[in-house]
């Protein structure tokens, strides 16, 4: 088997049971690294050392990610205006905190027949985002729901 030593430098090719008397007299373990290779190369290392660095590698990046939500705004299609103030101003506090907006309209009875309608609130409602917001699935009548998706602007 091809060893490495701890310092990363290349020991040369030799008989396994050579390799572990040399990781036993620095005291470290005999990791194999590549064991499909031919001839299979092996490095000499600390091995609990090794998997604890690469367990707080994995903390790090867990504690750097992001999780984006997904919020949900109904509207109506006869909604007024100072009640479309309140829910843009309530938009505005999703987008700002970096979460997705679900902006859906439910149809009731004849309204399915004026899904337009619908349609134009919700376009409304875009405009009067302000331009902080990108619209990721334009406004859609789905059966009884019209559904659009925002996000908000990258800076």
């Amino acid at each position: 088997m091809r060893v490495i030593a701890a310092d990363g430098t290349m020991v040369g090719v030799m008989p396994s049971l050579q390799a572990l008397r040399l990781a036993e007299d620095a005291e470290l373990d005999l990791v194999k690294i590549s064991p499909t290779a031919n001839p299979p190369v092996c490095k000499i290392m600390d091995y609990s050392k090794f998997k604890y660095e690469q367990s707080k590698k994995e903390k790090e990046n867990r504690r750097n990610q992001t999780i984006v939500e997904i919020k949900e705004i109904r509207l109506s299609m006869t909604i007024d205006v100072g009640d479309i103030a309140v829910k843009t101003k309530q938009c505005l506090k999703f987008l700002e905190a970096g979460n997705k907006v679900k902006v859906s309209i439910r149809m009731k009875g004849r309204e399915n027949a004026r899904s337009y309608q619908g349609i134009k609130v919700m376009q409304d409602f875009f405009e009067g985002l302000g331009g902080k917001a990108v619209q990721d699935k334009k406004p859609v009548a789905e059966g009884r729901m019209i559904t659009m998706m925002l996000s908000p602007v990258k800076s």
